[in-house]
C-alpha cells in the first residue's frame, strides 16, 4: 500500500526478546516479529517498546531488568537504528518530518515501582511515557485479571494514577482486574488506554473487555488497541477475518475515534495465519480500508493513538 497513513503499534515485546533471548534489533535472521527491517516494511511510524519482566522475578529484580532493557533501547534502537524516542507532545510530528521512526517506552506491570513514587518519576526521567498498572498477577498497585481476588486499586495505586496524570504518562489498563479498571475510570483525569485487548462480547476471555468497559474507556477520550494474540481473538486457528469481528463490534459501540492497534508481536508464540509478523501488517490495513473506507482505516491504524498521545504527554 502507498505510505500515506500514520501507523502506530501500541504494544510489542521486542525488548523482552532482546533481553531474554539475546536477539539484536537489526535481527538479520528474521527471528523478531518486529525487527528494524520489519518495522520499516510494515510502515510503522511509532512503535511502543514494552518493558516486561516475568513475575518469577521479585520487584527489585524486575527494576534491574527494566533498566537493562532501557539501556538496550537507547543503545540498539535509538543509537544503533536511528530511531528517536517520544518524550513530549510534538515529537512524533517532528520525527516524521525528518523521516525518522519513533519509539515510545512503556512498562507492562508496575511491580518495579515498589510502592515508591520516586521510582515512577525516575522512570519518567528515563523516557518511559506509558505504564500498564499490572500484568496478570497482583502488585503494589492493584490485582491483575489472573488473580482469584479483585480488590481494585490499592491506596498507592490511586496515587500512581494521579501521579501519572500529573507527569503526562499514559495509563494502560490492559491485564488489570475489573474492579481496578473501574477505580481507574473513577479517578483518571486524562485519556486511558487498554493497549492490547479485544471485545469480550465476541470472544469470552478474561483479557478482553466487556461492552461497558469499552464505552467507559471511550468516555475518557482513550482507546483500546485490538490485539493479534490468537487466544484473545477466538478459538483454534484464527485469522484477520476473526479479528475483524472484534473491530466491527467495537465500531458498533461507538469506537470509531477510540480504536487502535496493539499487536503484542514478540510477546506471542502463535500468530494469526495472515498476521505472522510486522511485514504482514499491510494485510490488516487493506482489510480495514476495504471494510470501512480510508478515514476510519487511518484512525485505527494510528490517528486515534496519536490523538491520545497528544492529549496526555506534556508539550
Amino acid at each position: 500500500m502507498n505510505k500515506n497513513t500514520l501507523i502506530i503499534d501500541g504494544h510489542a515485546d521486542i525488548l523482552y526478546r532482546m533481553e531474554t533471548e539475546g536477539l539484536r534489533f537489526q535481527d538479520e535472521k528474521g527471528l523478531l516479529h518486529l525487527s528494524k527491517d520489519r518495522i520499516a516494511k510494515a510502515g510503522i511510524d511509532l512503535q511502543f517498546f514494552v518493558l516486561f519482566v516475568e513475575p518469577k522475578h521479585n520487584p527489585a529484580e524486575q527494576l534491574k531488568i527494566h533498566l537493562s532493557m532501557i539501556e538496550q533501547f537507547y543503545d540498539e534502537v535509538v543509537a544503533g537504528a536511528n530511531f528517536r524516542p517520544i518524550l513530549k507532545k510534538g515529537d512524533l510530528e517532528r520525527n516524521m518530518a525528518d523521516g525518522v521512526t519513533s519509539g515510545l517506552l512503556s512498562i507492562e506491570g508496575g511491580d518495579c515501582i515498589q510502592s515508591d513514587l520516586r521510582i515512577l518519576r525516575a522512570m519518567y526521567r528515563l523516557g518511559v511515557r506509558a505504564m500498564g498498572l499490572t500484568w496478570n498477577q497482583s502488585n503494589c498497585i492493584a490485582d491483575g485479571c489472573g488473580e482469584r481476588v479483585d480488590r481494585g486499586l490499592t491506596a498507592f495505586g490511586r496515587d500512581v494514577v494521579r501521579e501519572m496524570n500529573q507527569l503526562g504518562m499514559i495509563v494502560d489498563v490492559a491485564h488489570l482486574g475489573e474492579k481496578g479498571f473501574w477505580d481507574v475510570m473513577d479517578i483518571a483525569q486524562a485519556p486511558v488506554i487498554a493497549s492490547h485487548a479485544n471485545a469480550r462480547a465476541i470472544h469470552d476471555h478474561r483479557r478482553n473487555l466487556h461492552d461497558d468497559q469499552l464505552k467507559a474507556l471511550f468516555a475518557t477520550g482513550g482507546l483500546v488497541g485490538v490485539t493479534f494474540v490468537p487466544m484473545f481473538v477466538g478459538d483454534g486457528t484464527v485469522s484477520i477475518d476473526d479479528l475483524m469481528r472484534h473491530v466491527d463490534h467495537i465500531l458498533e459501540l461507538g469506537g470509531e475515534d477510540h480504536l487502535g492497534i496493539g499487536s503484542d508481536f514478540d510477546g506471542i508464540e502463535r500468530t494469526l495465519t495472515d498476521l505472522r509478523h510486522g511485514e504482514d501488517l499491510p494485510n490488516l490495513q487493506e482489510r480495514l480500508l476495504q471494510a470501512y473506507g480510508e478515514p476510519i482505516m487511518k484512525k485505527i491504524m494510528g490517528g486515534n493513538f496519536k490523538r491520545v498521545i497528544d492529549s496526555v504527554l506534556k508539550g
